[in-house]
C-alpha cells in the first residue's frame, strides 16, 4: 500500500518512532483498517456458520456472598462470541460484582464461571492477553502523548494490534502527538478505548464508557463500539443509559438485588411486561366522543386524551378513520412506543437494589 505525506512523531520510548500516514486518495481503495474489518467481520461470519467451540462467557448459579450479605445471587449468564451484551441494573444490584469476577479480579463464593473457555480465577497469563477492559475512570501518564501511551500499551502483549492503526480505529490519529493530559474528556475516552484494544482482545469489558459525555460524544462514541462489532469482537457492556443499550446491544440482562429479572432483546423485554404503545392527542371540549370500542380516557389534569394498545396500527387506523368522518381534528397526535427505560423501571421495581 502506498502512502504519502507521513507525519513523523515526536521521540517516542527512547527513540522509537511512528508514522501516522495520509494515504493516497484512490477511489475504491481500501484502507488498511478497512482490510482488517473484511478480514475479521469474514472470521466472524465463517465462525458464525461453523458455530464456536464454547461460548465466550458461560456462568452457572454464580453466588457472591459479603458476610451476610448477598451481593449475587445464583446467576446464569450466556454470551455468544461476536455478540455485544447490555448487562443492566442499579447502582447495588450486584452489576459490578458479576463483571469484576469475570475479568478475574474478585473470587466468587460458588458457581461457575467460564470466560473465553478458563476459569478466569485460575487463567494463565496468555488468557489476561485476550481480554480488553475500559474502566469508568481512568488517568493515562500525564507525559505521555496518545500514541506513545498505545505504543507502550503495545508491547506488554505478545501479537498487538499495529499502534497506528488503533489510533485510526478509535478516531486519534490527528492527536497521537498531544501529551495526555491536554486531551479532551471525549478524547481520553477513545484513548481508553485504544488502550483496550492494542493487546488485540477477543473479548472487551466496556464499563459506563460514556459517562459525562456530550450529547455528539456519545454518539461517536457509538460508532466506535459498533466498529467493535464489525471487528467480530465479543463485548459486554455496562451502562446507566438505556437509549445506548437499546442502540448497541444484540441483547440485553437486567440484574436486581443480584438475580437476573429478565433477558433478551429490548422488544422481548417489553413483551415480558406487557409494556402498550400509547397513542394521545388534545381534544377541543365540543368534540365529539371516540367510540368507545377504542378506550380513551381522559386525564382531567392535562386534558389529554390516551388510548393504551398492543396493536397500535389497528387502533390508529380506527381512530383516524373516525376523525376523519366526523370531521374532528386531532391536535398534538403522538404515538409512543414504550422506552426501554420504561422497561427497565417496571422491571426492577420492588427488586430493591
Amino acid at each position: 500500500m502506498q502512502y504519502l505525506g507521513g507525519r513523523r512523531s515526536r521521540n517516542i520510548l527512547g527513540g522509537r518512532h511512528f508514522v501516522v500516514a495520509r494515504r493516497l486518495d484512490r477511489p475504491g481503495f481500501p484502507t488498511r483498517a478497512c482490510l482488517s474489518a473484511l478480514v475479521r467481520a469474514t472470521v466472524r461470519e465463517l465462525l458464525r456458520k461453523v458455530g464456536p467451540v464454547t461460548l465466550a462467557i458461560a456462568v452457572h448459579d454464580l453466588h457472591m456472598h459479603y458476610g451476610d450479605f448477598t451481593a449475587v445471587d445464583g446467576i446464569d449468564l450466556e454470551v455468544e462470541h461476536g455478540e455485544v451484551l447490555a448487562f443492566l441494573g442499579s447502582n447495588g444490584a450486584g452489576k459490578t460484582t458479576t463483571i469484576e469476577i469475570l475479568e478475574g479480579f474478585r473470587k466468587r463464593t460458588s458457581g461457575t464461571v467460564e470466560v473465553l473457555g478458563f476459569d478466569p480465577e485460575v487463567a494463565p497469563l496468555s488468557w489476561r492477553e485476550r481480554i480488553g477492559i475500559v474502566l469508568q475512570e481512568s488517568e493515562p501518564v500525564p507525559e505521555l502523548t496518545a500514541g506513545e501511551a498505545v505504543f507502550m500499551q503495545a508491547g506488554y502483549y505478545t501479537s498487538p494490534r499495529d499502534p497506528v492503526e488503533t489510533l485510526e480505529l478509535v478516531g486519534l490519529a490527528t492527536s497521537a502527538d498531544q501529551r495526555t493530559r491536554k486531551l479532551s474528556g471525549g478524547q481520553k475516552r477513545r484513548l481508553d478505548l485504544a488502550l483496550a484494544l492494542v493487546g488485540d482482545p477477543d473479548l472487551v469489558f466496556l464499563d459506563e464508557p460514556t459517562t459525562g459525555f456530550d450529547p455528539s460524544a456519545r454518539r461517536e462514541s457509538w460508532g466506535m463500539i459498533e466498529a467493535l462489532r464489525d471487528l467480530g469482537k465479543t463485548v459486554l457492556l455496562t451502562t446507566h443509559y438505556m437509549d445506548e443499550a437499546e442502540q448497541l446491544a444484540d441483547r440485553i440482562v437486567v440484574i436486581g438485588a443480584g438475580k437476573v429479572v429478565a433477558r433478551g432483546t429490548a422488544d422481548d423485554l417489553a413483551a415480558q411486561v406487557n409494556a402498550t404503545t400509547r397513542i394521545s392527542w388534545r381534544p377541543k371540549l365540543t368534540d365529539a366522543q371516540p367510540p368507545s370500542g377504542l378506550g380513551a380516557q381522559i386525564d382531567p389534569a392535562t386534558g389529554i386524551a390516551r388510548i393504551d394498545t398492543d396493536d397500535s396500527l389497528v387502533v390508529l387506523h380506527q381512530l383516524t378513520n373516525w376523525a376523519t368522518e366526523t370531521g374532528v381534528q386531532l391536535p398534538e397526535l403522538n404515538v409512543a412506543r414504550p422506552t426501554l427505560e420504561d422497561v427497565y423501571l417496571q422491571l426492577t421495581e420492588g427488586t430493591g437494589r
